[in-house]
This record gives C-alpha cells, structure tokens and sequence, in this order.
C-alpha cells in the first residue's frame, strides 16, 4: 500500500506540475490577447479558444488531485454528527461513489474521445479531442485516487480493530 501511494504522490505532483505551467501559459497567451486588442487594435482570435483548452486542462486533473488531497466539495455536517464507525462508514461509501462517477467519466468522455476524432477546432487547427481528453484523464485519475482512498480506510479501520483487541 504505501508503494501504491507514493506512486500516486508522485503522479498528483506531475498534475500540479503540468497545471502550474499551463496556468503561466494562460497568463502569456490571455496577456497577448490583451496586447493584440489594446496596442495592436488587432484581436488574435485563436486566444479565446486556446484560453478556454487550458482552463480544461488546469481545473479538471487538479480537480481529480482533490479528490486524493480531501480539498474536493463535501458536505460535512451530517457526517460529523455521526459515530465514529458511522462516519467511517460515511467516508468509505463517499470514497466508492466518487470512484463509481470518475470511471463513468473516464468511460463516457473516452468515446466522446473516439467519436471525435477527425474533427478540428476551427480556430486551432488542432483536434477536437483536446476537448474532451482531460475529462477521460480526469475521471481515471478521480478513479484512481478514489481506490486509494477506499484501501487506505480498510487499512485504517483494520488497524484499528487490531488495536482494540490487544487492548482487551
């Protein structure tokens, strides 16, 4: 197990990583939108378009990142009022459903993926798959880091038991 995480440790830094240079190549290019419509009177038009690819790219593997980090949406207050064991049991099912979804993600996006192949984006002349690719990336990374979180609370409840039964 603690291969396995260090494994993914490694692979959400790379996400990080890739995010953060994407989002310095968003301030470039959105700085040159500026620049072309402010001081060249003339608004590169593949700008928008390119903006709005990264911004996919940015949010959607960070997202997947969340997902292993805890940093994702959730609601606490009706799981913090559970029992400890009902708690447990809150997270474990939340950690399986959020798999369940990132699979179908990853599922459904890739033929979104396949059926558009061929297909380019006007503006960029590059494929149309680019638009789709980071949520099939994105739902095999939330899927991924689900099954992380899932074996780590077995290990930690077993651990647990173990605990209370030497304790008797």
């Amino acid at each position: 197990m603690a291969a396995f995480s260090r494994l993914l440790d490694i692979l959400a830094r790379i996400v990080i990583l890739l995010a953060s240079v994407a989002m310095v190549l968003l301030v470039v290019i959105t700085g040159w939108m500026v620049f072309g419509r402010y001081v060249l009177n003339d608004t590169p038009t593949w700008v928008e378009r390119a903006a709005t690819l990264i911004v996919i790219a940015i949010v959607l593997p960070v997202a997947a990142v969340g997902v292993r980090e805890r940093f994702h949406l959730s609601v606490l207050g009706f799981r913090d009022a559970l029992p400890a064991r009902g708690r447990w049991l809150a997270e474990l099912v939340s950690d399986i459903v959020v798999g369940l979804f990132g699979l179908a993600m990853a599922w459904w996006s890739l033929e979104l993926v396949q059926t558009s192949q061929g297909i380019r984006i006007p503006l960029l002349g590059i494929g149309m798959i680019w638009t789709y690719l980071p949520l099939t990336l994105c739902g095999a990374l939330i899927a991924l880091f689900s099954v992380e979180q899932v074996l780590l609370a077995l290990q930690h409840r077993h651990t647990e038991q173990h605990a209370a039964l030497s304790l008797e």
